[in-house]
């Protein structure tokens, strides 16, 4: 696919009845999300992600022996068979994991009323540093509840999101992408606080400055459980404690002298947290006062830092950066939790096509894989569909 994803191609209603033989009790559906500045959540800093419109669809029916049944598309249509009451970390891998963990969680806070078959199909690429695991989690949740009308608020159910990532697929996620995924509002981006778990919607509407925001699928995957991540958060963790504060939001002063933090790594780590927690509260204000061009400089220096004083960037996502402001894109930066995935790019409406070719011409010429793209449109949050 090297045109845009267009959101609508899934069809997991379609795809239930082909498993199961008859029609699903309903449909729900979660966005993946593009964290446009900020982060990492974990550090309980703010951020400002919005949602996509494409994302992952749950068509599901209730059964009555307390199993769950799952099936992916994307996987390949196996179906696991799971026991309800046998759910436990380690009973399921793979993708299977994150949906047998949302009801793992669902059941151990009392909002888990039985079995269902569950049919899953998405729009979304997996693994591109858009939440598409936070997607399937989300719109899991939603189903297993709405089946049995059990209303559970967004934040709760959010947290239950993450507490599947964290503690049955064994994946150390911050909560951004699960209160982002059920919280968005179309045309806004949500500033969230990571500490409280509150979000303020603020709006985001390119198109009305005559610009585009544009998702560049570098096609290189990240996996979160490698490592990489949790020595970023252990580096995050370590720093806070020499600091003596809570989380590195706390810090006060020049946390970056070599006589406050010894280790240049750790240093580097919290030079980046520091200054992309002011970013962001810039970004907001640029977007409450109407200037969204603005964020181009923020964005691109966003990916500086995450490439020179957070290492995680890779080198598709420079390559991208690199090609699409050159291109005219006004400011660029990779999204997710980095080693692979996404980049952001922000630019005017009439630039897409140049900056599109310059991306994949910047490819072809190191040998790689073409890059794919994804309208950037400010969509809303996780709902029934049918």
């Amino acid at each position: 696919m090297s045109g845009p994803a267009q959101a609508g191609v899934a069809d997991a209603g379609g795809w239930f009845a082909e498993l199961y033989g008859r029609q699903p009790e309903g449909v729900w559906f979660a966005p993946g999300r593009v964290n446009l500045i900020g982060g990492p959540d974990y550090t309980e800093t703010f951020v400002l992600p919005f949602a996509l419109g494409a994302g992952v669809s749950v068509a599901a029916s209730r059964r009555a022996d307390g199993r769950i049944a799952l099936a992916s598309r994307q996987a390949g249509g196996d179906r696991v068979l799971l026991s309800v009451d046998g759910l436990a970390p380690g009973s399921a891998g793979g993708w299977a994991g994150y949906a047998a963990g949302v009801a793992w969680a669902l059941r151990e806070a009392g909002h888990l009323a039985g079995g269902a078959d569950v049919a899953v199909d998405a729009d979304l690429p997996m693994g591109a540093g858009l939440a598409s695991s936070a997607a399937l989690e989300c719109s899991v949740a939603l189903a297993l509840t709405g089946l049995h009308g059990l209303a559970v608020p967004g934040r709760e159910l959010a947290a239950l999101a993450r507490r599947a990532e964290n503690d049955f697929a064994g994946v150390p996620t911050g909560i951004m992408d699960q209160l982002a995924t059920l919280l968005c509002r179309p045309g806004h981006a949500l500033l969230l606080d990571c500490r409280s778990g509150t979000g303020t919607a603020v709006p985001l509407r390119p198109a009305d400055a005559g610009l585009a925001l544009l998702v560049i699928d570098t096609g290189t995957r990240r996996a979160l459980a490698d490592g990489r991540y949790a020595a970023r958060r252990r580096a995050c963790a370590d720093a806070a404690s020499m600091l003596g504060v809570r989380s590195l939001r706390d810090v006060t002063g020049d946390a970056t002298s070599p006589a406050r933090l010894a280790d240049p790594v750790l240093r580097r780590r919290c030079q980046h947290v520091i200054a992309e927690h002011r970013r962001v509260l810039a970004a907001a204000a640029l977007l409450r006062a109407g200037d969204q061009a603005g964020l181009g400089a923020l964005l691109t220096a966003s990916h500086l830092s995450l490439r020179d004083g957070f290492e995680v960037s890779w080198p598709q996502a420079d390559a991208a950066v690199e090609a699409a402001t050159g291109a005219g894109a006004i400011g660029a930066r990779m999204t997710g939790g980095g080693f692979g995935g996404s980049v952001i790019a922000l630019l005017p409406t009439g630039r897409t096509g140049q900056v599109r070719r310059a991306v994949a011409r910047q490819f072809a010429r190191r040998g790689w894989p073409a890059p794919r793209y994804l309208d950037a449109v400010p969509s809303g949050g996780a709902r029934r569909t049918r």
